[in-house]
């Protein structure tokens, strides 16, 4: 009989690199896929993606599998950029990396995959699958602090069929352990972070190529005038740093409140307020993952990726696929265009966009 084929989505870390050469051990028909999403190149004239396609190289050779490279992206500036340019008009705060993974890697990367014959596609998230009689769940990775099901919660429940999640059950110090031992180049390869496709430069000076910059004024909450801002949209509920007015005052940090994009105005407070925490949302556009949820159920919430957990109750609205979500404790910085994602113990039920 001839091994299944699987083929690994392969970003030049080592979380996929490990993921590779197990399913390799397993015995698995394996081949690497590079997906190339943006061709900018970073702050100091270097592409990211190009030396991490150097790094896919160097691995899928050290395992003797083959690899390739796909682009895709004309597919993401479509559904995933457009969308992340537009809501930060709003003046609210997207999160490109869950519409990449419905979009793009459990969408366009998935139908690749089957053209070229895969019978399975399978990433390096940090995440569990479990298909029983009821059929396919989304579970919590053993390793908490890792968990991506939060970036997954828009990914719809026929997707992750025929999808293997290697890491559901290993820490990232194993998998950086199982690299180091198999000589794996990337072992040692720092995590990437901020956003998916930008990688580490000056986001905001990325971000007024596309939407127009202008000072405007920063005010306390009674109106008072307090200095001035780079433009509004630069700007996050509940951030502390980065406004440039100093202390003062009682000598306390400031923190951004709200924001009045209309009329480009930052609104902050010295010191933490009760207008930083929030008992209750409405996330619009839910998604369920092969689950329902009754009005008044109790369920556990994230409303940002590696949040503690948050006892909450729900109140879905299925006319206008919407679910109020009222916190048992109030929750600090809730921020409209985030994800509130909700479980029921280890099953990620789904999530929605916080409106």
């Amino acid at each position: 009989m001839s091994k299944a084929k699987v083929v690994v989505g392969m970003s030049g870390g080592v979380d996929s690199s490990v993921v590779a050469l197990l399913l390799k051990n397993a015995g698995y028909d394996v081949i690497g896929l590079f997906m190339h999403n943006w061709h900018e190149t970073s702050d100091q004239g270097t592409c990211s993606a190009e030396e991490d396609y150097s790094d896919v190289r160097r691995v899928a050779n050290i395992l003797s599998i083959p690899y390739y490279t796909v682009d895709l992206s004309k597919q993401y500036s479509e559904r995933v950029f457009k969308l992340f340019i537009d809501e930060y008009k709003q003046g609210r705060t997207p999160n490109p990396d869950v519409l990449c993974n419905r979009e793009i890697k459990f969408g366009q990367f998935k139908d690749y995959a089957t053209k070229i014959d895969a019978e399975y596609i399978a990433t390096g998230h940090y995440a569990g699958i479990t298909d029983d009689q009821d059929g396919i769940h989304l579970t919590r990775a053993r390793d908490e602090n890792k968990d991506q099901t939060y970036f997954l919660n828009q990914v719809e429940t026929s997707q992750f069929k025929n999808v293997i999640f290697p890491l559901s059950n290993l820490t990232k110090s194993e998998v950086r352990e199982i690299a180091k031992v198999n000589g794996l180049s990337t072992a040692e390869k720092k995590d990437s972070t901020g956003i998916c496709f930008i990688g580490e430069r000056n986001f905001r000076k990325f971000l007024a190529n596309y939407i127009p910059m202008q000072e405007g004024e920063i005010r306390d909450l009674d109106g008072k005038y307090l200095g001035r801002h780079s433009g509004v949209f630069n700007y996050t509920i509940g951030q502390r740093k980065g406004f440039g007015i100093g202390g003062g005052g009682n000598g306390l940090p400031y923190f951004v409140i709200k924001k009045d994009v209309k009329n480009n105005i930052l609104y902050v407070n010295q010191g933490e307020c009760d207008l930083l925490y929030t008992k209750e949302l409405i996330a619009n556009n839910f998604n369920y993952i092969n689950a329902t949820l009754s009005g008044g159920e109790s369920v556990l919430v994230r409303t940002r990726h590696r949040q503690k957990l948050t006892k909450a109750f729900v109140y879905p609205n299925e006319a206008s696929n919407s679910v109020k979500i009222v916190f048992e404790e109030k929750v600090r910085a809730i921020t409209p265009g985030q994800y509130a994602v909700v479980y029921k113990d280890k099953i990620c039920v789904g999530g929605g966009v916080i409106e």
